[in-house]
């Protein structure tokens, strides 16, 4: 599953884009100084989202949507077409 893809399954699931998980937890005073377990556990206990799809988001929270060029434009599956991850929404990704 490719970076992309985790976050797109999190708004299928929580019905918030990414870019408004982010500012739901800039709210609660998360940022790039916070550990991934306290944001890990907000998001459980607020959207019964797991590890794996918990750690996409930490890391959009804690480091903005720029990604690792390792698997951008690789044939494997957690290739990604862009190093940049789209938070506005799945429906309105202009990549897809």
């Amino acid at each position: 599953m490719s970076f992309q893809a985790y976050l797109d399954a999190v708004e299928t699931k929580t019905g918030l884009t990414p870019r408004q998980l982010v500012d739901l937890a800039r709210e609660k005073g998360f940022d790039e100084t916070t550990k991934a377990t306290p944001i890990l556990e907000w998001l459980k206990t607020d959207y019964d989202l797991g590890r794996g799809h918990g750690m996409a988001l930490v890391h959009v929270i804690t480091k903005g949507p720029q990604i690792s060029t390792k698997h951008v434009s690789t044939d494997g599956t957690h290739a990604d077409a862009v190093d940049t991850l789209w938070l506005d929404g799945k429906d309105s990704n202009p990549s897809l």
